[in-house]
């Protein structure tokens, strides 16, 4: 964290309240080797010299700090206890402490994301998180200045936190997170924040969502742009690997919470199941695919070390409650047209953590959850997807139907960018981007019933971002860019509908709910171009949106002219923002 006086907290040299008496039974775990994680996890114990801990924390962050396309991917493993660092994330880089509440591992320093390398922007500061530690500053501040895929989960930071570097900043997720001070969003466009304990919020652009958050500013939609509820109806926090006291390694499963306020953790562990790391496949890779499903099918769950694993033949998850979890942004790379995961109708599964990328040949789906017609009730037991990523283009060439199709019901999303790339890196030449180059049509359909999605960030897909089929669906928090790349309106036709809308709710869809959707316009290939309605869904009183912006970006790059069907006005030169605080 650069210094900044003006970020000085008052609450510089509090005692570490709520920590200290954790760190006894941390301290007593066993320092025993690790599992074999691979060369790029660095699992960190306080036993080390702290100069050769800092140099390795360094020499990551110097690879990655600009690595924006790059294949290289890190974990850094905290085990329980304390340490003084400056721990610098970088892309394509997550830190995570291994205790069972985030304050068995406290920091004292910054665990922080900069943007000096953009100047200040943090536009495209993306593919990196940080989760269950707690961090003491000296200076009492810290940063978080990202965009997104940059989770911050499970923190308890004891200070301020800024979001952004001084130039514009497009973020981004917060859960399960307590901040003693003042969160000061800046430059941010937009942000949810979920499930956490906050002591101020200050700052907003476009569209600020709270849910179940102490301490968030009251709804004042559309100025300030802020949106809270009080609760969250369903949520299944992202499972964590842990350390128990005993030194035996394990990856905690959290339970179900309903209609949920504040974090999981505050006043206890949270509620849930600690699965022994015996019971895992370690997955390299190089593991073929063929060991990888054996194991599925075999009953294992799974943990994906750091790296490019080459997907010819889909990931299938045939088992209920199977885990499969992804340390430093395991990337599964789809190739010969096969999806990546592909998971039988059956409750309780997991998958957190990864990057599904397109490649060079069509694929249909890269992931599926639940095949098509899918029955079974999972209100019970739901399956959760979060931190779930995909890339179409940009590090290689992509070429997908659908990233994401959802059948079976009741599933969580808890925190997913599906994203066609809008640029790539011109100093690697990693630039594979372009209308007829990296295509897709859909980023997300969904198919099953009583869906639930917590920050759902889709962009740039050629027909609908998302699309909406099944009953009694629920959306807090949607980010939508719509494709920059259409060559014309004549390209970006729905039929005889102008263009296609970022929202499409079916016409038999008899119930669904969506707050907090900002849908923004930036047509650099043809500004002349018009999209017709940012939402579109059935004109029926079940149907109902609250919270919603669009934006015509840049100068006037385009035109939205409604909001939702033919309801509100035009985001456009002159105009370029509009609002609907609800519809119908």
């Amino acid at each position: 964290m650069k210094p900044d006086p003006t970020r000085r907290s008052v609450l510089e040299g509090l005692a570490v309240t709520g920590l200290a008496a954790a760190l006894p039974n941390a301290a007593a775990a066993k320092v025993a080797a690790p599992p074999d994680f691979g060369p790029n996890v660095f699992v960190v114990d306080s036993s080390m010299p702290r100069d050769q801990v800092q140099a390795r924390l360094d020499a990551i962050f110097a690879a990655q700090e600009r690595a924006h396309f790059t294949d290289a991917r890190h974990a850094i493993l905290f085990r329980p206890g304390r340490y003084a660092a400056d721990v610098n994330v970088g892309f394509f880089t997550q830190v995570a402490g291994l205790g069972r509440l985030p304050g068995d591992v406290v920091i004292d320093g910054h665990v922080h994301a900069e943007a000096d390398w953009a100047k200040g922007m943090a536009l495209v500061n993306f593919w990196r998180g940080v989760e269950n530690l707690a961090v003491r500053p000296a200076d009492g501040a810290d940063r978080w200045a990202v965009s997104q895929a940059a989770p911050y989960r499970r923190v308890h930071l004891q200070g301020d936190l800024a979001l952004d570097d001084g130039g514009w900043s497009s973020g981004g997720f917060m859960a399960d997170c307590r901040i003693d001070g003042t969160v000061r969003s800046g430059t941010q466009q937009q942000w949810f924040t979920r499930n956490s304990h906050i002591g101020r919020w200050h700052g907003s652009n476009w569209n600020m969502m709270f849910a179940g958050v102490e301490g968030a500013p009251a709804t004042s939609f559309p100025e300030p742009p802020y949106t809270s509820l009080p609760s969250v109806s369903v949520v299944r926090e992202k499972p964590f690997l842990h350390v128990t006291p005993t030194g035996s390694w394990a990856v905690f499963v959290p339970a179900v919470r309903r209609d949920s306020q504040d974090t999981s953790w505050t006043k206890d562990a949270a509620a849930g199941s600690s699965i022994p790391l015996s019971r895992f496949l370690i997955a390299h890779p190089d593991t073929p695919i063929t060991t990888i499903n054996g194991a599925l099918a075999a009953g294992k769950h799974l943990l994906l070390t750091p790296g490019i694993y080459r997907i010819r033949a889909p990931l299938r998850i045939d088992h209920a409650g199977t885990v499969v979890l992804g340390l430093g942004l395991a990337t599964l790379l789809a190739e010969n047209g096969s999806a990546a995961i592909v998971v039988a109708d059956v409750p309780g599964v997991a998958i957190a953590g990864l990057l599904i990328d397109a490649g060079p040949i069509e694929t249909p789906t890269l992931v599926q959850v639940g095949p098509r017609g899918a029955r079974r009730d999972h209100s019970r037991n739901p399956t959760l997807i979060a931190d779930l990523f995909f890339r179409v283009g940009g590090a290689t060439v992509g070429k997908v139907q659908t990233c994401l199709e959802i059948n079976s019901h009741n599933v969580i999303g808890d925190h997913l960018w599906i994203w066609r790339a809008d640029h790539g890196d011109r100093e690697t030449g990693r630039v594979h981007v372009g209308w007829t180059e990296s295509t897709a049509d859909q980023g997300l359909v969904v198919n099953g019933d009583d869906v639930t999605l917590h920050g759902l960030f889709v962009e740039h897909f050629q027909k609908y971002q998302v699309t909406w089929n099944g009953e009694r669906g629920r959306t807090n928090f949607y980010q939508c860019e719509l494709p920059y790349d259409p060559p014309s309106q004549r390209a970006y036709m729905a039929g005889t509908t102008r263009g296609w809308a970022a929202y499409k709710v079916v016409d038999t869809v008899t119930a669904h709910d969506a707050t907090g959707l900002g849908i923004y316009a930036n047509f650099t290939a043809d500004p002349t171009i018009v999209l017709e309605s940012a939402i579109e869904a059935p004109r029926r009183p079940g149907v109902r949106f609250a919270s919603i912006t669009t934006i015509s970006l840049g100068t006037g790059q385009g035109t939205i002219a409604h909001l939702v069907n033919d309801a509100g006005a035009a985001a456009r030169t002159g105009a370029v923002r509009q609002t609907f605080v609800r519809y119908p």
